[in-house]
């Protein structure tokens, strides 16, 4: 029997679909922050009024993680004649998971309090939570915050206490404003909260930093297009490249290569190695793939200039179906293997966070690719490094939008833990981010070349990086409390 949809209920949802493709337009490519609170502030009221809050926050969601991470088609279309038929599910799936993580939080919350303020403030509170746990739950996905909102702008410096839990913090206060209080109180606190803010980051940002660091490091930029990076033909063209650019005058103490850097295993690169530390000149940090026993690792190794292999970093937050499947083992007897590892059935996972070394330059975290959207690595290391190095290849996530939100994210590392970030990527944007988070230099997509670059010096232990997201989680949860609440009667 089929039970049409009420035409009221339809066309509300279309219009909460709108407000989370507006809210969305504040992350990168576009960048117009001011979409993102008062959309959601739209939204919020509207999922506050009498009724299941569930609907509406679901269909915002849509809007806002479709968009936002539209980029995940890309990778199914690199080899789009194999893989190309799951881009459409791809994105459907990823638009109504991220969703759900808004609607049924957010969606209880309501449900519990009483009254549209109460319900706004439930919602808004719900949110901020479901923004920390998406960086945790199924091994996390922190991408497409509320706070990455914030990143481009003076406001972002607030991370260096709050983290990026903190920016979401902000950005639903200033979205459940119109809810609690009457349009000119309500518009009025948001002016001076943002405006204190904005004015604090500028505050930060005019702070003159340490002096640069003596070391000179060179990023290397390929440009190997990811559907001809495994081909043996281009490999080889692409393997040229990295020696010319690594080897072009100029002073270098240490050379860096983006993630698989090249399309040979660690153990079978004997015969190159001469040649890539002649090129290098310097040590050189190089993504490549490593073999041990039945494994197979996505790695960082340091090559010293006699050509010896040094120390040897795995990445250990893999990305789930791209680089590992679970039970990839026995799924691989039916032909069903992660797309994105060259060899096996998909990566390992290395055995987690580390500090690296290399003769010549200080000590520094290495983050593979997805690893550097993860805050949470950056703590509890035991010694603090004296710079992050991100290598990643982005070629997987097309032109449009992933790269750019990947650099963001980057950003913001810099920004929470104080620390200088390097960025060497494939196909770009290879990137020198300073400590307050902002670009000095870069290689932008599709670009082939090479930085040379004095390292930038780190600041002092930031607040965030001792306290990490409690501050912001707990006044999360005060507020939920807040909402929950009921009043006795009189």
């Amino acid at each position: 029997m089929h039970v049409p949809v009420p035409q009221g209920r339809l066309r509300r949802l279309w219009v909460d679909l709108a407000l989370g493709l507006i809210a969305a337009l504040g992350l990168q490519p576009f960048g117009i922050w001011i979409a993102t609170p008062l959309a959601l502030a739209l939204l919020v009221r509207r999922a506050a009024g009498p009724g299941n809050a569930f609907w509406p926050l679901l269909a915002g969601g849509v809007g806002w993680f479709g968009l936002s991470m539209a980029w995940i088609v890309e990778p199914f279309l690199v080899e789009a004649a194999i893989y190309g038929w799951m881009a459409p599910f791809a994105l459907v799936l990823m638009a109504l998971g991220g969703a759900l993580f808004w609607a049924v939080p957010a969606a209880l919350a309501a449900r519990l309090a009483t009254g549209v303020p109460r319900r706004a403030l439930a919602i808004a509170s719900a949110l901020v939570l479901s923004d920390w746990l998406r960086g945790w739950i199924f091994t996390g996905l922190p991408w497409s915050l509320t706070g990455h909102a914030w990143i481009d702008t003076p406001v972002a410096q607030t991370a260096a206490w709050t983290g990026a839990i903190g920016l979401s913090l902000i950005t639903l206060a200033l979205a459940v404003l119109p809810s609690l209080l009457r349009l000119l109180p309500a518009t009025a606190l948001a002016l001076a909260l943002t405006g204190g803010l904005w004015g604090a980051g500028l505050a930060r940002l005019a702070q003159p930093l340490p002096s640069d660091r003596p070391t000179i490091l060179r990023i290397v930029q390929p440009n190997a297009e990811q559907h001809l990076k495994w081909d043996p033909k281009w490999a080889a063209v692409f393997f040229q490249r990295l020696l010319e650019l690594s080897a072009e005058p100029g002073a270098r103490d240490l050379v860096i290569w983006p993630e698989t850097a090249v399309n040979f295993l660690l153990e079978d690169a004997g015969p190159v190695l001469p040649p890539m530390a002649q090129a290098a000149g310097a040590p050189l940090v190089m993504g490549i793939q490593r073999r041990d026993g039945s494994r197979f690792y996505n790695s960082l190794v340091t090559l010293n200039p006699d050509a010896t292999v040094g120390q040897v970093y795995d990445k250990f937050h893999l990305v789930p179906f791209g680089e590992y499947i679970p039970w990839g083992d026995a799924l691989a007897q039916v032909g069903i293997t992660a797309f994105a590892a060259q060899q096996g059935n998909g990566y390992s996972a290395g055995q987690g966070p580390a500090i690296m070394s290399a003769p010549g330059a200080p000590d520094f975290q290495p983050l593979i690719c997805y690893e550097a959207i993860f805050p949470q690595h950056l703590r509890g290391l035991g010694q603090r490094p004296e710079w992050l190095l991100q290598a990643t290849n982005d070629a997987w996530f097309g032109q449009f939008s992933g790269p750019y939100q990947h650099l963001a994210q980057a950003q913001l590392r810099a920004i929470e833990s104080g620390l200088p970030l390097i960025r060497a990527a494939n196909t770009g944007i290879s990137a020198v981010i300073d400590p307050h988070g902002r670009i000095r230099q870069s290689l932008g997509l599709g670009v082939q070349g090479k930085i040379d670059t004095p390292l930038p010096a780190a600041l002092p232990e930031t607040p965030w990086m001792k306290w990490g997201n409690s501050p912001a989680i707990l006044i999360a949860l005060v507020a939920l409390a807040a909402a929950l609440v009921r009043r006795k009667p009189a």
